[in-house]
Order: structure tokens, then sequence, then C-alpha cells
């Protein structure tokens, strides 16, 4: 099959950093890529202090992220990649041998998005923009 076939419009979208110390983890990204790393504006939901914006400052397609506080130890970076439908793609990670680690789960008026793993046990997110959301 040759890679024009095999051609997909999923791309990388969004990325979350998880930091023991989110201080600390400003300062290091800040200062080793040049990112702007800053509350979300008028986000006032419980913990969200704990949950901040990068802005990578790349060209419009390049994907800015999240720096939030770890959940757990092993927290791994997660990448968001979006799809044109979450239920239809988490239904392909399954039949490709991956597997679903956190459901479908809904962004108020931005979109969807679930946790998944692959094959090699690395973990990714998928991500559907739909503004009606809730």
């Amino acid at each position: 099959m040759s890679a024009a076939k095999n051609k997909t419009t999923a791309s990388l979208v969004w990325f979350e950093i998880p930091a023991d110390d989110l201080e600390r983890a400003k300062k290091f990204y800040g200062a080793l890529f040049g990112w702007n790393i800053a509350p979300f504006p008028g986000m006032t939901a419980p913990g969200a202090e704990n949950y901040l914006h990068i802005d990578t400052g790349g060209p419009d397609a390049s994907p800015d992220g999240g720096l939030m506080k770890r959940a757990h130890p092993q927290q791994p970076i997660t990448n968001y990649v979006s799809v044109p439908s979450v239920t239809k793609f988490m239904a392909k990670v399954e039949k490709l041998g991956g597997k679903v680690c956190a459901p479908k789960t809904a962004v108020p008026q931005m979109g969807y998005f679930a946790v998944c793993q692959d094959t090699e046990g690395n973990t990714f997110a998928l991500w559907e923009m739909n503004p009606k959301a809730k």
C-alpha cells in the first residue's frame, strides 16, 4: 500500500504534560522552548489553578497544550489526535488490538475525548471537535 492511499486527516492537536511542581515545570519549558505558559483566561472551575495553557508560539497548525498537576506517579505525556468520530475510532483501536482506557468524555462546548492505549502500551487520546458537546 502506498503512503498516498494510507493518508488520514488525523493529526496531533493538543498535548498534556503532567508535573509534580507546576511552577518548576513552567519555568523549565518556558526557558527551554520559549513557550508562554499561563492560566486559561476566564477559567474558574474548581482545580483550574492546576491546569495551565501552553502556547507553543508556533504556526497556527502547531498544537498547543496543557501543563497539569500529575494525577499519579507514572502518568505520561498525553498526545491528542483529531478524529472525525471518537466513537468510531474507539472501536477501531479495539479492533486493531489496542484498548480504551477512559471512555468518551465531553468537554462542554468544545468536543469529546477518549484515552486509549496502543499495542505497545503507549497511551494517547482521541479528540473530536463538537461545539454542542455537553
